[in-house]
Parts: structure tokens; C-alpha cells; sequence
């Protein structure tokens, strides 16, 4: 059913001299909305017909024409249907055309009334050859429309008429709606068709019209050569278009730069074309992302020496471009002579890539065939721009980057003060109940047996000491993140920090039974460079941890030796054949409050900042801590350095 005749077609038709012109879609827009506009603030209820090329540019004005269909009943709206767009009647006529439609391909809009008319009559004009639409992404702000914007009454009412007759086709039933607007609007149509607008006017040529027509000519030759201007401009504008299209489908900066060197080395068709991050103060970078033309050697991996190369230098100080025709004559090239040579770059240009004044890469276009070229300033003006538009994009991924490290961050904090006050609660709590219920029971029954009393006291004095550590980890670690904390560095006798360290946990836990501790630490170890107080904690705390998760007839051992990829540092080991550590979680396990069953679901007490307290001491004095394991039931070992006295 589709009809392949074009409205404007039709019209030119019947109005011969009437001669089409040339707007963009911003236009064209512009000029409907205005359209829009005096039937919204009129009191006239007019016939108003629209076209929409595709049913998802008709969705952006939906609102508009119900705004429209309450000034009037006879308004029409005809749309190729993508999704939802069928024939219906609601607040106003829907017509849903074939795509095989001419309609496909224009933008109509006429509004006719007994006070004034107005007609937009226009068909979309590709002016990109085919081989250009394949590979060149046309910006929607750049699509032309040729046609006729008027408010003559004939022509209005001619153009109203074609595209009533076009709805008949796919709505016969509207027969009589449309009927009754044709006598309402036009009933002398018919007696129209064919009338030319100068029927009723004859130039009579006299002095004035002649200097107005020579005025006109004049005028006509100037808007052929600014059009060649905006064409200029438009091919420049459509090209960094395509490239920003193009470059900002990634948020990732590598991601970014490999399609950035690709396009641009197409669009410009160079023979070499280098992308490449760096800052003033870089002295090399490596060469990664590339583009090369047919027959040219590839730079990809060299190293490219930035402190050396005066070009570079340049750029770094004025944030200019920088063009050479002929790298044979240049006296900028004398050092660089060895590099032109095996690269074979015979034009040379060097644009930044800026961002707020920073440096943030630069593209180098190389033509490696033997011949001069001229860099002009169009050229150079084009590769800035798109520079312009590759630093904006790098720095969108470096910021959502960003956002998404905070995010994370936050998210962290969020399960943090979540695990904090569950934690709190029930480390504070439950001891605090045993104390009262301990401290009531003596206080209520004086004939309590003595057995009893001393039960409750020392249940009541573990419970104590319970809390005080809760409260003594979490001003520890306070310390620690806040940077509060001075260091004591001095030499010092690993054995005896694990003897003090054994001989604390023993204290602890002489009412408790623990598992086999096997000290294999040698009495003759190298001194360490450490503050005591704090290994000490490390040393207590790893201990601590290896018994909690160890059933007694378990073993925990403490071993030493030489770190293997740094000499200068003595490796700790405190081993167990406990409960094991998820390989997934051997990370995780230094978060703060990680509880491997849960926050209120543990067989084992504590807060879960101990590792994560161990890893701040241990870091402070500038070792590493990490954690070792098969998996579950297969044992852990925790492994953390410290830096040996020798060399101090």
C-alpha cells in the first residue's frame, strides 16, 4: 500500500514556481514548535495534519499534540509504526503509515484555519555519497530537509488536501470526518488545484526591480559561497561528531585511545597516527595504541623517549600544536634524525591532548611516504578539536572510575557502621548481662555458697576484661587509621617478642585450654627493626586468632626465615591445622568486622578487628601481612615481614 510519490513533489506540482528550500532538523524543529505554539494560544479550532518519519519522533511530541487535539477535533497525526504506532482514534487521529511510504523520508506539518494558515512541507535530502554512509556516522543535528515554509493560504490548503487523501488510504473509515473538514476548511478546493501564485501578480519590471533582482543575485552567489564555508565546517563538525560518538561508547581510557587512534587515522587517511598518555613530567612512555597506513612500519612497543625529543618539549611548555612539512629541512629534526629516519616520518604533526590546562596525552600524525606535505590550518584546527574531545572522554572514564572506587567506598562504610553496631551491640551486651546477673545474684543472696561467689566473681572479671578489649581494639585501631600513632623503631630480639607474646597468651587463658603452641623460632635469629609494643600485638593477636579457630588437640607453630624476594626482610609464619580459610576469602578476612559466620551467628567470640588491626601495625612499620590456606578444615598460616636491624 505504500506510495513511493513524495507531499513535496505533489505540490511543486501543482505550484510550479514555488522553488524548495534547504533547513536542518534544529530548524525545522524551531519552526513546527512555533507552529505548535499559535494553535495553543489561538481561539480558532483548526485542521492541523502532522508527519512524524518514525513513531519514536512522534513519542517526543505526544504530549504537545494532546495539548493540540483540545483546541480541535480534526487533528491528524501519521507516523511509521516501530513498537506501539497503530491506526486509532483518541484525542486525535493516529494513521500509521507503510516504511515503503515517501512519507518515511518527510517531515510535514500544516495547520489550516479561517483566520490564517501555515504550511511546512519538507523531504529529508542525503547529501552523504553511499560510500560516506558507510562509514560515517551522520550527527542527527546535521540532517537537511529541502522544502517549502509557508502561510499562503492556496498552497496550504493544496498540501492539507494531498495528505488528506494519503490518510483515506490507510483510514478509509474517516471518509466523513475528512469530508466534513474539506467543506469546513477548503470548499472551493478543487477550484484551486493548479492555481500558480503569480497568476495574480505581474512584475513590471522597472529601474527598482532590477537593482532589487541584481541585489538578489548578488545575495544568491553569497549564500553559495557561505554554503561552501558551512560545508567545510559541517564535513569538520560531522567528522569530530563521529569521533566522539565513537570514543564515549567506552568509559574505559584504554578502551577510549584504541578507538580514538583507529578513527582518526581512517578519517584523515594518514599513514601513521600514534595515541599516547603522558604528562610534563613523564621521561618515556611506551608506545601501545596505533594506526598505520597501508605499506608503513609499525612503532607499537618502542619506547618513546619524551626528555630527549625537543618536539615534545616544546608541546610540553607552549600546549601548542606543533606541524612540520618537511622533516628533511627542519632545524628542529637535527636530533631527532635517527628516529625520522627508521620511522620513516617525512610531514610530522603534534597536537596535546589538554584538559583544563593539564597535559594529558598526545596525537601524532606521521606521513611516511616521500613527499612533502602541508599541514594547513583547517587540518590542524580539526586534530585540536578532536583532541579537545578525546581529553573530555578520557577524563569522563577517569571520573567514573572514580565514582565507582567511591561508591565501592561507600558501600563499605555502609556494611561497616552496619557491622559496627551489631557487633557492638552484642560484644557490650552480652558480657554486661553475665556481669549484672553475677553481680545481683551476690548482691541479693548473702548466704551464696563460696564455691559459687567465686565462680561468679571470675565470670564477672572475664566478662570485664572482655570488654575492656573491645573497647582497647576499637582505640586501636582508631590510632591507627587516623595516623595518630608515633612510631618506636629500635633493634630488636624476635625470640624474646615471641616469648613475651606466648607468655601473654598463657596468662590469658590459664583457666582455658588451648591448643599445642610449638616455638620453632630460633634463639639466634637476626635482630629486627621494629617498634616492640606493637609486634608484640601482631605476634599476640595472630596467636590468638590461630587458637580461637584450632580445637585443642590441634597444633599452632610459630616459624621464621628470610623473605625470598626481598633479603632484607625476616618473614614471621604462624601456622594451625584449624578450621581453614576459603581461598575466595583469603582477602576479605582482613576487612574490618568480618566475621566468616556472621555478626550475631559465631562459635567463636570476638569483633572482628584483630586482622584488620594487625595489618595497620604491620604496614605501619612497612611490611606485608597475608594469609595462606587449602581450604576449609585444612589449617591457615599467616605470614608477615618485618624489616631486619642489619642495615640501620
Amino acid at each position: 500500500m505504500g506510495l513511493a510519490k513524495s507531499v513535496l513533489s505533489e505540490l511543486l506540482e501543482a505550484f510550479p514556481d514555488w522553488r524548495p528550500q534547504m533547513y536542518f532538523k534544529s530548524s525545522l524543529t524551531a519552526l513546527s514548535h512555533a507552529m505548535e505554539d499559535l494553535v495553543l494560544a489561538g481561539d480558532d479550532r483548526p485542521l492541523v495534519i502532522a508527519t512524524f518519519q518514525k513513531e519514536r519522533f512522534y513519542r517526543q511530541e505526544t504530549q504537545r499534540y494532546k495539548k493540540v487535539a483540545q483546541k480541535s477535533q480534526q487533528v491528524y497525526v501519521l507516523a511509521s509504526p516501530e513498537t506501539d504506532f497503530v491506526n486509532s482514534s483518541r484525542e486525535y487521529e493516529m494513521v500509521a503509515f507503510e516504511p515503503t511510504d515517501a512519507l518515511v523520508q518527510e517531515w510535514h506539518l500544516v495547520v489550516v484555519s479561517h483566520t490564517f494558515t501555515s504550511c511546512l512541507i519538507t523531504r529529508e535530502k542525503n547529501y552523504l555519497p553511499d560510500s560516506q554512509k558507510k562509514t560515517i556516522a551522520n550527527s542527527d543535528n546535521n540532517r537537511r530537509f529541502e522544502g517549502i515554509w509557508t502561510c499562503e493560504r492556496k498552497l496550504s490548503q493544496r498540501a492539507a488536501q494531498i495528505l488528506l487523501e494519503r490518510i483515506l488510504i490507510y483510514r478509509p473509515e474517516l471518509k466523513e470526518k475528512i469530508a466534513r473538514a474539506q467543506m469546513e476548511y477548503f470548499p472551493s478546493t478543487r477550484k484551486m488545484i493548479g492555481i500558480s501564485r503569480l497568476d495574480s501578480f505581474q512584475i513590471n519590471p522597472d529601474p527598482f526591480v532590477e537593482r532589487l533582482v541584481a541585489y538578489l543575485q548578488a545575495s544568491q552567489y553569497k549564500l553559495i559561497k557561505a554554503n561552501k564555508n558551512l560545508a567545510v565546517k559541517e564535513e569538520k563538525e560531522r567528522l569530530i561528531n563521529s569521533l566522539t560518538t565513537a570514543i564515549r561508547r567506552s568509559l574505559n581510557p584504554e578502551e577510549i585511545l584504541k578507538i580514538a587512534v583507529k578513527q582518526l587515522g581512517e578519517r584523515l587517511n594518514i599513514g601513521r597516527c600514534l595515541i599516547y598518555r603522558c604528562t610534563g613530567n613523564d621521561q618515556q612512555v611506551n608506545i601501545e595504541h596505533e594506526y598505520l597506513g597501508e605499506g608503513v612500519s609499525s612503532l607499537k612497543g618502542m619506547i618513546w623517549h619524551l626528555k630527549d625529543n625537543p618536539l615534545i618539549q616544546e608541546i610540553i611548555q607552549r600546549r601548542e600544536s606543533i606541524s612540520i612539512d618537511d622533516t628533511m629541512t627542519d632545524p628542529r629534526i637535527s636530533t631527532l634524525n635517527k628516529l625520522v629516519r627508521k620511522s620513516s616520518i617525512f610531514s610530522w604533526l603534534l597536537v596535546p591532548i589538554i584538559y583544563q590546562g593539564n597535559l594529558l596525552g598526545i596525537i601524532e600524525l606521521h606521513h611516511c611516504t616521500f613527499s612533502t606535505t602541508v599541514w594547513v590550518r583547517e587540518d590542524i584546527n580539526l586534530v585540536d578539536a578532536i583532541a579537545v574531545q578525546i581529553g573530555v572522554a578520557l577524563i569522563q572514564a577517569e571520573s567514573y572510575a572514580n565514582l565507582q572506587n567511591l561508591n565501592a567506598q561507600l558501600a563499605a562504610l555502609d556494611r561497616t557502621r552496619s557491622n559496627l553496631v551489631a557487633i557492638t551491640g552484642h560484644e557490650l551486651r552480652t558480657p554486661l548481662s553475665t556481669i549484672q546477673v553475677c553481680l545481683e545474684s551476690l548482691s541479693s543472696d548473702p548466704d551464696i555458697l563460696p564455691e559459687l561467689r567465686d565462680v561468679m566473681l571470675d565470670t564477672a572479671l572475664q566478662d570485664a576484661e572482655r570488654m575492656r578489649k573491645l573497647i582497647q581494639d576499637f582505640l586501636t585501631l582508631s590510632q591507627l587509621e587516623s595516623g595518630r600513632v608515633i612510631w618506636h623503631p629500635e633493634p630488636l630480639s624476635l625470640p624474646e617478642c615471641v616469648e613475651l607474646s606466648l607468655s601473654n597468651l598463657f596468662a590469658r587463658s590459664r583457666n582455658i585450654e588451648i591448643p599445642t603452641i610449638e616455638n620453632l623460632v630460633p634463639a639466634e635469629s637476626p635482630l629486627v627493626w621494629a617498634d616492640g609494643e606493637w609486634l608484640v600485638e601482631v605476634i599476640c593477636k595472630l596467636l590468638d586468632n590461630a587458637c580461637k579457630f584450632t580445637t585443642v588437640d590441634g597444633i599452632v607453630t610459630l616459624e621464621v626465615l628470610v623473605n625470598k624476594k626481598d633479603t632484607n626482610l625476616l618473614e614471621m609464619i604462624i601456622s594451625d591445622s584449624g578450621r581453614g580459610i576459603e581461598p575466595s576469602l583469603l582477602e576479605t578476612i582482613f576487612d574490618l568486622f568480618y566475621q566468616e559466620e556472621g555478626a550475631l551467628r559465631r562459635s567463636a567470640g570476638g569483633t572482628g578487628l584483630g586482622l584488620a588491626i594487625c595489618r595497620q601495625i604491620v604496614t605501619g612499620w612497612g611490611g606485608v601481612l597475608w594469609a595462606k590456606s587449602a581450604g576449609k578444615n585444612k589449617g591457615s598460616q599467616f605470614h608477615f615481614t618485618i624489616p631486619l636491624a642489619r642495615d640501620r
